[in-house]
């Protein structure tokens, strides 16, 4: 029998998830309702797949929690079930070591064959999202490092160069590096326009 762990921090979404996967002859042996959580439960229950909500309030999101379940000995496959398909999301899942992406709106039997997938060590991504995938990395979309990502997100908040450093424990010559890492990256010459750029290529929401 397939033994799936749910993180997600919608109880209902969970409620529906678990009718589903039971219905179908997958147990569910834990849930979550945030990615602390849910990597606890990885790590106290053992089981062939995590389904991972990829956006989940404060605290780890998705792929945080995916990257910690990932490094557990004998670790489960992490399978994201969202609503969000931008390009970013995608990437950053498959890089953290999901086995596969797929959208809420899936239908039944396609999530049902997914985990069972993925307990077998398959890779899955849903149809519009291997789309995604491939045209991106066939793109010269740049791509931002996990700290760089954290800085421009305080950037875009209004954050001071002081202030950035404070929340990441950085130095502020540190954040300047990254500043200068992101724009030419972006190809920009300011932190507006480096804002306003990863919003547009779906890098922040």
């Amino acid at each position: 029998m397939t033994c799936v762990i749910l993180v997600d921090d919608h109880p209902v979404v969970r409620a529906g998830m678990r009718a589903l996967l039971e219905a179908s002859g997958v147990h569910v042996v834990a849930e979550a309702g945030n990615g602390q959580d849910g990597v606890t439960a990885a790590r106290t229950h053992p089981a062939d797949v995590v389904l991972m909500d990829l956006q989940m309030g404060t605290g780890l999101d998705g792929v945080a929690a995916t990257q910690l379940v990932r490094a557990l000995p004998d670790s489960p496959a992490v399978l994201i079930l969202t609503t969000y398909d931008t390009d970013t999301d995608i990437l950053r899942a498959v890089e953290a070591g999901a086995a596969g992406y797929l959208l809420k709106d899936a239908p039944p039997a396609e999530l049902i064959d997914a985990v069972h997938r993925a307990a077998k060590g398959e890779t899955v991504l849903a149809p519009v999202v291997a789309q995604r995938l491939v045209t991106r990395l066939r793109s010269t979309i740049p791509t931002l490092s996990p700290r760089e990502l954290d800085v421009l997100r305080l950037v875009a908040d209004g954050a001071a160069n002081r202030r950035i450093a404070q929340q990441l424990v950085l130095s502020e010559a540190t954040v300047k590096s990254h500043l200068v890492h992101i724009f030419t990256k972006l190809g920009v010459d300011s932190r507006t326009a480096a804002v306003a750029v990863a919003r547009q290529q779906g890098m922040l929401r």
